[in-house]
């Protein structure tokens, strides 16, 4: 099974995160922070994880703490569920339509984290929700689960759903390149032999 659960308590967080990859999309996020729990939840519900993400932060200051080591920890669970990353596509890339938005992910699990981030968000916050922090979470996971993640709006108005769109592309675009390749068997799926 692949599965992790990460820890992690700093004076500004204390959070525990499970992921299951081989899940059916259950999810039980409690952060504080309504808008970024129905990301997580979308994320959870369209890549088919088991996810449990329990938070508490400093909202009295920002929300960005929260955000940001929710992404830090939940990155980390994803490199840790993968292990060596034997059998995966390892590759993909998903194109979510969102009403009038349209966003691009393509990620590569190659061990080599990186963040090409493009999307343009046209209010400064959804609710109470800083728009900026997307991107900020984007950043987080994609360090902490060793990714290489592009994840751009081509267009879109609604900012909404120019977050939705790009947490339901990644979602979709780490379903297909965790999913195990019969055709890969049990190798590395890289000419060096490890990820």
């Amino acid at each position: 099974m692949r599965s992790a659960n990460v820890a992690r308590k700093t004076a500004e967080t204390d959070l525990s995160v499970s992921l299951s990859i081989d899940g059916t999309g259950e999810a039980r996020i409690e952060t504080g922070v309504g808008f970024f729990d129905h990301m997580l939840e979308l994320l959870t519900r369209h890549a088919l994880f088991d996810v449990t993400v329990s938070a508490k932060g400093d909202l009295h200051v920002d929300q960005h703490h929260t955000v940001e080591d929710v992404g830090i920890a939940l990155g980390q669970a994803f490199a840790k569920a993968l292990g060596d990353k034997r059998g995966i596509r390892r590759y993909a890339c998903a194109h979510l339509p969102m009403d009038e938005t349209l966003s691009r992910v393509s990620i590569d699990i190659s061990g080599r984290p990186f963040l090409v981030f493009r999307a343009e968000f046209t209010r400064d916050k959804i609710g109470e929700f800083d728009t900026e922090l997307v991107r900020e979470w984007f950043q987080a996971f994609a360090t902490n689960a060793g990714i290489t993640l592009h994840a751009e709006t081509l267009y879109g108005e609604n900012s909404h759903h120019i977050a939705e769109s790009l947490f339901k592309g990644l979602a979709r675009a780490l379903r297909e390149a965790c999913a195990l390749d019969p055709r890969e068997g049990e190798r590395v799926p890289s000419t060096k032999g490890a990820l």
